[in-house]
């Protein structure tokens, strides 16, 4: 790796990052049934209908897992709790399972002096809210508070960050427009009341945590790096537009207090009604921004669809095995452009960046020359924000383990470490041991 920790700031923090629902196993320690677990056992949705039931069983291996951070050198652990783990209906009673294991799992970070970053919510809607309309719903910013509360009285005094959200777009757009996560809708109103509800839960969900005298809150976005695919005109538009739905809808919204115009054109006769009324909650002042970068595309006009009549376009760069393009400059550019238009000083950290491939062991030992370069140049480029002026304070990789890659099954793989999904081995890949060699050197 052609960097050491000197090269970054004194307080400057590696860590690496997972979510409940696709490491912990939902079949164990009561949880309730989510909105993955139906959309998984539709026939089309998941690769071979796979579903989170046991996925790494981290429930019962947290332990070994956090050693692995702790003897790779890595400061902090960014994990998600599952609100169907807290409270199966969604609301009403907490299973103390739950709240235990989260519980255990804090104290465990601590003890192997790993600082904890929490996120509330990483995609697993109980089912019991899914089925009253999950981010459909305008009360649902309530039943995200009162999760909020309930979590957070059990381990808000040991963690060293909350994040309200993980990705809303995937949340909202990805979910409610494009279908391909759950809930799986196509259907442009409840995306528009999807896109702001799950803004207000974020705005809800701080003004609770703030009642609490929570400490270093903030949101975690994703950002997909979009420029025209050519020069006329139509492709600016289009790229702009599509800019403002993939990265600036939600960044806009909780630093400024307003929606891009140019996306409310699709979505305005779509809101909900007096949604001017939440931006001001919404917006309300953050400790620090998590970015999540991982590819780039080009836009260009589709007129022969509706709204937004956009479609994005690939380049000519190498790919993951998500056939994403790898582009590390576009890290660079939104950590630098949300400091210098969105957030100014205030902290930043790069909570997920990384990629899949198709790793195998062999001879015991998994080499992926690939992701140490991946991972190597996307440092670099948040190293290179920091010396165009950026306060960012720590890397995240993505992800910790291989595991429940979502619509994609357990097909994808994206973890420093190797899980044999049969017999739940853990082999760290020699990317892992590349950052160790950094971390520890």
């Amino acid at each position: 790796m052609k960097f050491t920790r000197d090269d970054f700031p004194e307080d400057f923090l590696f860590g690496a990052a997972t979510a409940a629902y696709q490491i912990e196993g939902h079949a164990f320690g009561g949880a309730g049934s989510t909105h993955w677990d139906s959309f998984a056992a539709t026939p089309g949705n998941v690769i071979r209908a796979e579903d989170g039931a046991r996925a790494c069983d981290h429930y019962h291996r947290y332990e070994e897992d956090l050693d692995i951070l702790k003897d790779g050198g890595f400061d902090a652990y960014r994990f998600s709790t599952s609100w169907a783990r807290v409270l199966p209906e969604g609301r009403g009673t907490p299973n103390q399972e739950g709240l235990d294991f989260y519980d255990r799992l804090v104290d465990a970070c601590l003890e192997r002096g790993l600082k904890p970053f929490q996120t509330l919510y990483h995609w697993e809607m109980p089912s019991a809210l899914a089925d009253l309309g999950g981010w459909t719903n305008p009360d649902v910013a309530d039943w995200f508070a009162d999760y909020t509360e309930v979590i957070q009285s059990r381990i808000g005094d040991r963690v060293q960050a909350v994040a309200t959200i993980n990705e809303p777009w995937c949340v909202a757009f990805l979910s409610h427009f494009l279908g391909h996560h759950a809930p799986g809708l196509r259907d442009i109103r409840a995306t528009a009341r999807a896109m702001h509800h799950v803004t207000k839960a974020h705005g809800r969900a701080m003004s609770r945590l703030r009642q609490m005298g929570q400490q270093n809150c903030g949101i975690v976005l994703n950002f997909d790096h979009t420029s025209p695919a050519d020069d006329s005109p139509e492709a600016i538009a289009a790229s702009d537009l599509l800019d403002g739905i993939n990265n600036r809808w939600f960044i806009q919204a909780i630093s400024k207090g307003t929606y891009p115009e140019v996306v409310l054109k699709g979505f305005g006769d779509h809101m909900p009604k007096g949604w001017e009324d939440d931006m001001a909650e919404i917006s309300q002042p953050m400790d620090w921004l998590g970015v999540n970068y991982y590819t780039r595309h080009f836009a260009a006009p589709d007129p022969t669809i509706p709204w937004p009549s956009v479609k994005a376009v690939e380049g000519d760069l190498d790919r993951t095995q998500m056939g994403w393009e790898i582009y590390p400059e576009g890290l660079k550019d939104f950590l630098t452009r949300m400091s210098q238009e969105y957030v100014g000083d205030m902290p930043i950290y790069v909570t997920e960046n990384g990629m899949a491939w198709a790793d195998e062991v062999e001879n015991g030992a998994v080499y992926d020359p690939e992701r140490m370069d991946f991972m190597e140049r996307h440092i670099l480029a948040a190293k290179d924000a920091i010396a165009e002026g950026a306060n960012v304070k720590g890397f995240f990789y993505w992800s910790l383990l291989d595991n429940y890659e979502w619509a994609f099954g357990y097909e994808k793989r994206f973890g420093m470490v190797h899980v044999d999904f049969d017999s739940l081995k853990r082999t760290p890949k020699a990317s892992y041991q590349a950052l160790k060699s950094v971390l520890t050197g």
